[in-house]
């Protein structure tokens, strides 16, 4: 495995819950604590928009917490199956635009649909009352 970055900060639990599986499972990785890095961790929630701990640096790949990964193992099996794209980065970019397009499309679609269940729901109930 190529190396790993890890970006903490010094109370973050899920931090310390990462670090304890990367070292279950012998993989190698270097912390960098945030407020030590300063410039460093600034450019990288730059990048990611998202200045959530423990981001991780892996094959100049950032993976957030919540948007990439849910827990240690989720993490550390995608890290294992981890292949370079043979795609250039901007047509990588441009897939994940879509997808990013495509979900908000459907969940925009499945809310709209919910609150047309609640409204008819309501309505049903007003007609009802004033029968």
């Amino acid at each position: 495995m190529n190396k790993i970055i890890i970006y903490t900060n010094k109370t973050c639990s899920h931090c310390k819950s990462i670090k304890k599986d990367f070292k279950k499972e012998n993989i190698e990785f270097e912390e960098r604590i945030g407020e030590d890095w300063k410039s460093e961790w600034q450019e990288v929630v730059n990048l990611t928009g998202m200045p959530t701990v423990p981001t991780i640096e892996y094959n100049n790949e950032y993976f957030v917490p919540g948007r990439d990964f849910g827990n240690g193992q989720q993490l550390i099996e995608m890290l294992k199956n981890y292949t370079d794209s043979p795609h250039e980065q901007y047509k990588r970019v441009f897939e994940r635009l879509k997808t990013l397009n495509y979900n908000i499309s459907m969940a925009f679609n499945r809310t709209n649909q919910i609150l047309t269940q609640i409204e008819t729901k309501i309505n049903t109930n007003e007609h009802k009352s004033t029968n």
